[in-house]
């Protein structure tokens, strides 16, 4: 992106009211240069786009006639960025939609033309004021008609905001909600067949989440979001373990098995962050999520789960752990600073412009970037391809606390082959897988 271009972005950022759009920049910028310094196996660079002024995280797309569209949420800006990614190899932001202050921006999805945001509680470590006021509503609904102009048209308050938020069109979007009443996110289905007049439809919570009762799983959260097939919702509950459910009848939801990874594995609080079925293989994905830096904490894990029991679902696998580069100490990825363990996968599946899973898991790894994993074999998965960028340069936003290390957060892989990686501190890369 020319210099020029960027100035016209961080203004526009700095112009933008609430709930107001922003102008829409214009196309016949530069590609933006792709930062040297990266070290990649199986791996190639096709593009990158800084993103100067915004911290793009979560990721989905929209096509609309030849025009492929990328809508993200932000890590350290309030709002949300939509980019042209029509030529992966000149990514372009062109436009930012100005969020709410105070107030965490962070996820999205969409499907049948529309699109859900989440709103959640921002606390001093990313930059809130827990004393300031925020805002109200824990998810806004928005018609992607015109793609270049979201127009809001609905909104739901839980009364304390939502995390991770699923929407596989239809009838149903399916919340990671806090709510007053309880502690940690729990699961809640909401009917928005009226999306102007969204209404509960259920909800579901392991024991030990009311506030008045601490119960075993005091330290559960849904992360989310839930992955939802057929009558089946796939929920990964932090300190509660991975939990399948039937939610034929959404007013009853009905637990049907867990499988619990604390407190052996990682944080109690995120026990279980991330998890994709693969049910080809009667398979589901599991991870956790690093939250201490420089790997203090429990070792956090990831692998595959078999599910060809849903009631009685088992540890299969772990992904091996990713090696230091070339010339690196064994011990780089703990000392280099940041986080050091697994987060986010390849999800969003529903979407027709994301690639089905099959037998390659893609993971984020944050300061061991971007890992492929083989899992043809699933009682012996290998790495097979893994990217690590150059670290960032400048600080968008107050983490890691530490040294100024890459952490890579969110991957997203379209049916075209394109892999998109987004980063705190950083833009977001787009790759290709090059192995067999």
């Amino acid at each position: 992106m020319a210099v020029q271009t960027r100035s016209m972005l961080s203004s526009v950022l700095r112009a933008g009211v609430a709930g107001v759009f922003s102008g829409t920049l214009g196309m016949a910028a530069l590609a933006d240069p792709i930062p040297e310094g990266y070290r990649a196996g199986n791996v190639e660079v096709v593009g990158y786009v800084d993103a100067a002024g915004s911290s793009p995280f979560k990721m989905s797309l929209l096509q609309a006639g030849d025009t492929w569209y990328m809508y993200t949420s932000n890590l350290f800006h309030r709002g949300w960025s939509i980019l042209d990614v029509t030529d992966p190899a000149d990514p372009k932001v062109v436009k930012f939609i100005e969020g709410p202050e105070n107030t965490g921006t962070w996820q999205v999805d969409i499907a049948d033309g529309l699109m859900i945001t989440a709103l959640d509680a921002l606390s001093a470590t990313w930059g809130g004021d827990p004393d300031a006021p925020h805002a109200p509503e824990a998810v806004l609904i928005w018609s992607l008609e015109d793609p270049l102009n979201p127009r809001r048209i609905g909104s739901f308050t839980t009364g304390g905001g939502t995390h991770r938020n699923g929407y596989f069109g239809g009838r149903y979007m399916h919340l990671a909600a806090n709510h007053p009443d309880y502690r940690g996110e729990m699961y809640m289905i909401v009917d928005i067949s009226d999306p102007s007049n969204p209404v509960e439809a259920g909800r579901y919570q392991p024991g030990g989440l009311l506030q008045s009762d601490p119960g075993p799983y005091d330290r559960a959260r849904l992360h989310g979001p839930a992955d939802v097939r057929g009558d089946l919702a796939f929920l990964p509950f932090g300190g509660a373990g991975f939990i399948i459910t039937d939610i034929s009848n959404p007013a009853n939801i009905r637990e049907i098995s867990r499988l619990d990874f604390t407190p052996l594995f990682g944080p109690t609080h995120l026990g279980v962050h991330t998890t994709t079925p693969y049910l080809a293989k009667n398979l589901a994905i599991v991870n956790g999520e690093a939250i201490a830096e420089e790997c203090q904490e429990a070792l956090n894990f990831a692998g595959l789960v078999d599910i060809s029991n849903m009631s009685q679902p088992r540890l299969l696998s772990q992904f091996p752990l990713p090696q230091p580069p070339e010339g690196e100490p064994l011990d780089y990825f703990c000392t280099h600073g940041g986080r050091f363990g697994p987060h986010n996968q390849n999800q969003l599946q529903h979407n027709p412009l994301v690639k089905n899973q099959d037998d390659l898991v893609y993971l984020t790894y944050f300061n061991a970037g971007l890992r492929i994993y083989d899992i043809s074999t699933p009682i012996n998965p290998q790495e097979v391809g893994w990217f690590l960028p150059p670290d960032p340069r400048e600080r968008r936003g107050p983490l890691p606390r530490g040294a100024l290390a890459l952490q890579s957060e969110d991957v997203l892989v379209d049916i075209r082959g394109n892999i998109f990686v987004s980063h705190k501190n950083q833009g977001i890369w787009v790759l290709r897988y090059t192995g067999e």
